[in-house]
């Protein structure tokens, strides 16, 4: 039963790393079922509070990558529109991944706040940059937070 709760733990923390790249999969949630399995799975000492304190990051990081994207995008001038057009931009562009997520989410929020919000080239480009530099932190934040949680799986082993 053991080697089969580490295979589920492991398994969870990669499809944990993948979903937090890939939208709609919940990368830093699963992540942590994860260690939540290994806490479960007894052998090395794992404590309460040490559980207690990633689930407390997952949380952060989850609600931080839905503010953050429109944050960088109203910090950089750009409307809701924008916001939007790189969500629906990111979708479109998983048709080719990983080159299509990064263009289809630029293109998306800059025709967004061109057609959608009126707003000139240049402020749509930087309204588009806002965008996609929010959704790369947000990203990026998610990565670090899983990779962290599928080492600790590993540590655990």
């Amino acid at each position: 039963m053991d080697t089969f709760l580490i295979v589920v733990a492991v398994i969870l923390g990669l499809v944990g790393i993948v979903g937090s790249v890939v939208p709609g999969l919940p990368g830093p949630p699963l992540s942590w079922v994860g260690l939540l399995i290994m806490f479960y799975k007894g052998g090395d000492p794992m404590s309460t509070k040490f559980l207690i304190f990633w689930l407390v990051i997952t949380t952060l990081v989850t609600l931080v990558d839905y503010v953050v994207p429109a944050w960088f995008t109203k910090i950089t001038g750009g409307s809701k529109y924008a916001a939007r057009g790189a969500i629906a931009g990111l979708f479109i562009g998983m048709i080719v991944p990983p080159v299509g997520i990064i263009v289809g989410s630029l293109l998306g929020a800059f025709g967004a706040e061109l057609l959608f919000a009126g707003k000139d080239t240049v402020s749509s480009v930087k309204s588009a940059l806002g965008a996609f530099l929010g959704f790369m932190f947000g990203t990026g934040i998610k990565l670090i937070a899983s990779g962290l949680m599928l080492y600790y799986i590993i540590a655990y082993i």
